[in-house]
């Protein structure tokens, strides 16, 4: 299987097109091709993509460094990450036009990709994408201030998802931004009550009750967290709300939106198994239960169409490794 995931992360990371960028113009000078816009991460659909993509591949080298492909991933990285290109992504968010650009769901991933990065010593990796990581950590520390109410959409806008993705690269290599982190989420979070799990809606890849819960379990003490979790979701030993225990339908993997709901299935599994560890037992192994219907439900189909291909990986890898 991590073969498998290498072959599809490595056949799209450095795939030009087709490509869905999230690119401002200021002037004609700025209609340019996404290799030229972003000479690391212009692959795979989009750039958080492209970005996750990189971030399955270092992945599956440092856990499974015996598979055919990890040399391959190697000598690709070692082209990409250079401080030259990184230095070309790092100028691309200087004007401020593009201060919202990738926000936050960009930033989370590049984040991790960093601290993965960061466990390979015998590389360079983490020395060259570090100028990147910073200014988009810079970026979440300016933004969490300002940032009255959490945004609680199933898609890339999701809050708690950007914090559990940036929580651990913050513990690691700035602790001011994860004391940051953990009291904005307490804020933000800690009087939700009796989630009535309004999802999935047509095109999420993110259940915001579940990341919610993730980002409280992230960011609270055991006990602080397994108080708040049991007043959230008073009636898990009931299996409600059912919608979180039930495998979401995909009814076209062609389209990109509906395809989306391949990677809800996927980042539930995620989630519940995430939680599972936190949780009494009768309600950890309601959770496990949980996250194996979602994962079965969605690991035939991360590859077959673009679509999903792109992109799914990440998401069974993440899935697959929590714990």
């Amino acid at each position: 299987m991590a073969s498998r995931f290498a072959r599809i992360a490595l056949s799209h990371v450095a795939r030009e097109y087709p490509n869905k960028p999230e690119h401002v113009l200021a002037g004609d000078a700025d209609v340019l091709p996404p290799r030229d816009l972003h000479p690391v991460f212009f692959g795979s659909f989009d750039w958080h993509s492209c970005v996750h993509g990189w971030w399955t591949l270092l992945t599956l080298r440092r856990l499974f460094p015996g598979i055919a492909e990890a040399q391959e991933i190697a000598a690709l990285a070692d082209d990409s990450f250079t401080p030259g290109k990184v230095a070309a992504e790092v100028a691309y968010l200087d004007p401020p036009i593009r201060r919202t650009f990738e926000r936050p769901y960009g930033w989370g991933w590049l984040l991790s990709l960093h601290l993965e990065a960061s466990r390979h010593p015998d590389r360079g990796w983490s020395a060259a994408l570090e100028p990147l990581a910073r200014a988009f950590a810079d970026r979440l520390g300016a933004f969490l201030p300002v940032l009255t109410y959490p945004i609680r959409s199933g898609a890339h806008f999701n809050t708690a998802f950007a914090l559990v993705l940036a929580i651990d690269w913050a513990d690691e290599f700035d602790p001011a931004l994860g004391s940051s982190i953990r009291a904005r989420a307490h804020s933000w979070f800690e009087n939700d009550r009796d989630c009535p799990a309004w999802e999935p809606s047509g095109d999420d890849f993110l259940s915001p009750s579940l990341t919610e819960a993730l980002c409280m379990a992230r960011s609270l003490p055991a006990a602080d967290f397994e108080r708040w979790f049991a007043a959230f979701l008073p009636r898990l030993a009931e299996h409600e709300p059912a919608t979180l225990f039930n495998p979401a339908t995909v009814s076209d993997r062609t389209d990109g939106k509906i395809a989306h709901l391949d990677g809800l299935n996927l980042s539930r599994a995620w989630c519940w198994r995430s939680l599972a560890p936190r949780l009494p037992p009768d309600s950890s192994e309601l959770a496990r239960q949980a996250a194996d219907e979602h994962l079965d439900s969605a690991l035939p189909h991360v590859a077959g169409d673009y679509m999903g291909e792109h992109w799914l990986a990440s998401f069974a890898l993440l899935a697959l490794l929590a714990e």
